[in-house]
């Protein structure tokens, strides 16, 4: 178990049962946090939660289902998260979806009423419901993923490119909260983004073999670079976009 920086964080991690969730839920209960993670797949989240258990048998790591859809549903779970652990050190926001088209004219809007409701909308709930917790943790971090796509969107992914966009500046106006609630001192909390240009696990590779997934993302590494958000102060990361791809 670690001993670091993350030694006794509680963490939640939204969108915990995907591949994504499963490995940021292994290396948070590894690095010796006390993990909360939500999904909106019962039996999903059941099995992240119990192979982090299984592999750390001393970690905290439980697991339950909330409608992030629903703000008062989010703010229940932030609420109850921080009275049950004493305290809440970081947010984790892991829950995806993409949409594309062929060409720019055959965008469906339906496709951005799909992907604004998990991409923006999620994160406006998580962040609305845990600001307050964020900040009056000693180490709270909110942590966002975002894609490359936001910053050289491309024909056919309009509607995912705007809709991480706006997941961005959402997430960029509560760093600035956490800095002018710093004042003088700086911030002690901080809202960080950690873009890719996309991600890949051992489940994609068994699929296509030979496919080269070039300047992707492994999910291990992506939950590397999470754990490693907390190891900077929050000045250094608060505001800012970590990229873990080439910049477009």
């Amino acid at each position: 178990m670690g001993n670091g920086a993350l030694e006794g964080a509680v963490i939640a991690v939204a969108g915990a049962g995907g591949p994504a969730g499963r490995a940021a839920l292994l290396r948070l209960a590894e690095a010796g946090a006390v993990v909360v993670g939500s999904d909106n797949d019962p039996e999903r989240l059941a099995a992240a939660v119990d192979a982090a258990r299984y592999a750390h048998g001393g970690a905290t790591v439980t697991g339950e289902s909330v409608d992030l859809l629903d703000l008062e549903s989010t703010r229940d779970w932030a609420a109850r998260t921080e009275k049950e652990f004493g305290r809440v050190d970081g947010l984790v926001h892991l829950v995806g979806g993409w949409r594309g088209s062929e060409t720019f004219t055959k965008t469906s809007l339906d496709d951005w009423d799909f992907l604004e409701l998990l991409l923006v909308r999620t994160v406006q709930h998580t962040t609305l419901a845990f600001h307050e917790a964020l900040q009056r943790s000693d180490r709270g971090r909110y942590v966002l993923i975002s894609a490359a796509g936001a910053t050289k969107p491309t024909a056919g992914n309009a509607a995912y490119a705007a809709g991480k966009a706006a997941a961005e500046a959402w997430t960029l106006a509560m760093a600035d909260y956490f800095r002018k609630a710093g004042g003088e001192q700086g911030p002690t909390s901080a809202a960080a983004i950690l873009v890719v240009k996309a991600l890949v696990h051992d489940a994609m590779r068994a699929d296509r073999p030979n496919a080269k997934f070039a300047g992707f993302t492994d999910v291990k590494d992506l939950a590397e670079s999470i754990v490693g958000v907390w190891d900077e102060p929050a000045a250094e990361v608060n505001g800012k976009r970590l990229w873990l791809t080439e910049k477009p």
